[in-house]
């Protein structure tokens, strides 16, 4: 009995030899690929480590001062955009004074239509003031970067697509972009005769 216990004693410290060999081997072979690496190679490897970090730093700080600086340029964007239904609630007032019978050629009306120019050139002046002009584009060359073309027009005095109507002020803030002005185009009359010619021919051909 006391010989069994002794063997189960002697297997158990065997085994615990044994795991305690493999959980150790793991580091050696961890050692030994470190150890492989000569000191030109580490400092190498650092040099790499070193010089990606600064320029993701780098990269960071740049992004950083670009956030900040769109921020205190272009803050009011939105804003400024929004302001600008204020020119257009006084447009469409005008029209609509205009178009009234019972004010038509009225001391009036004219009176009233002084009041608002006085208000929209007022408006046209703060908003230059904050760098927000107005899009000049009458007689102008169509531009899609400024202008978005809603009809073309027929005018043979003009070359095709000039600017000969102003539907919707258009207005830029600094450099950019904050609304397209709503334009009609010009465009060569057509020849009714011909077109009616070349609708026959298409006809036949069908």
């Amino acid at each position: 009995m006391e010989k069994e216990r002794n063997q189960n004693t002697e297997d158990s410290l065997l085994k615990k030899n044994d795991n305690t060999e493999t959980d150790v081997k793991p580091e050696t072979e961890n050692s030994e690929e470190i150890l492989k690496k000569n000191p030109e190679e580490k400092i190498t490897d650092l040099e790499d480590k070193v010089a990606r970090t600064l320029a993701e730093m780098e990269n960071q700080r740049r992004r950083f001062e670009k956030e900040k600086e769109e921020a205190f340029e272009y803050g009011g964007f939105n804003f400024a955009r929004e302001a600008l239904s204020l020119i257009d609630n006084l447009e469409r007032s005008k029209l609509t004074l205009e178009n009234d019978e019972s004010l038509k050629n009225s001391e009036v009306l004219k009176k009233m239509l002084d009041h608002l120019k006085i208000i929209n050139q007022d408006l046209i002046s703060i908003f230059a003031k904050n760098n927000i002009k107005l899009i000049d584009c009458l007689n102008k060359k169509l531009d899609p970067n400024l202008h978005q073309a809603m009809i073309e027009i027929e005018d043979d005095q003009k070359e095709p697509g000039t600017i000969i109507q102003e539907i919707q002020k258009g207005f830029t803030i600094k450099d950019r972009l904050l609304r397209p002005s709503l334009v009609g185009v010009s465009k060569k009359t057509e020849n009714k005769g011909q077109k009616t010619h070349e609708n026959q021919e298409n006809a036949k051909k069908k």
